[in-house]
C-alpha cells in the first residue's frame, strides 16, 4: 500500500485514541506523520495534555513513525512492544 493511500488507522498499533493524538499534534495523514520525530511527538503530546504520558505512548509513536517512512517494515517492527523493548533496553544500559 503506498503511503499516500494508507491512512493513520491503517498503522500497526494505531488505534482511535492514538489517532485522536495525532490531531492533538497537527498529524492528519502519514506523509506528515513520516516527516515527524517520536520524542518530540511524545514531548509534545505531554505539554498539549498538561500531563506526562505513558511511556508506551513514545513506543508507538515510534513504530507509527517507522511504518510511514518505509510501508514495507518488517512486520515485527510495525509492533509498538518491539520499540518498548528496545527502550527498556537502552534504559538497562544507561
Amino acid at each position: 500500500m503506498e503511503a499516500q493511500a494508507r491512512r493513520l488507522d491503517d498503522l500497526v498499533s494505531v488505534g482511535p485514541a492514538m489517532v485522536r493524538d495525532f490531531a492533538l499534534l497537527g498529524i492528519h495523514s502519514v506523509a506528515q506523520l513520516s516527516r515527524r520525530n517520536p520524542e518530540r511527538m511524545y514531548e509534545k503530546l505531554c505539554k498539549v495534555t498538561g500531563q506526562t504520558q505513558d511511556l508506551c505512548c513514545l513506543d508507538v509513536f515510534r513504530a507509527a513513525v517507522a511504518q510511514a517512512r518505509n510501508p514495507h517494515l518488517p512486520a515485527e517492527k510495525c509492533e509498538w512492544w518491539y520499540w518498548s523493548r528496545l527502550r527498556k533496553a537502552q534504559d538497562a544500559r544507561s
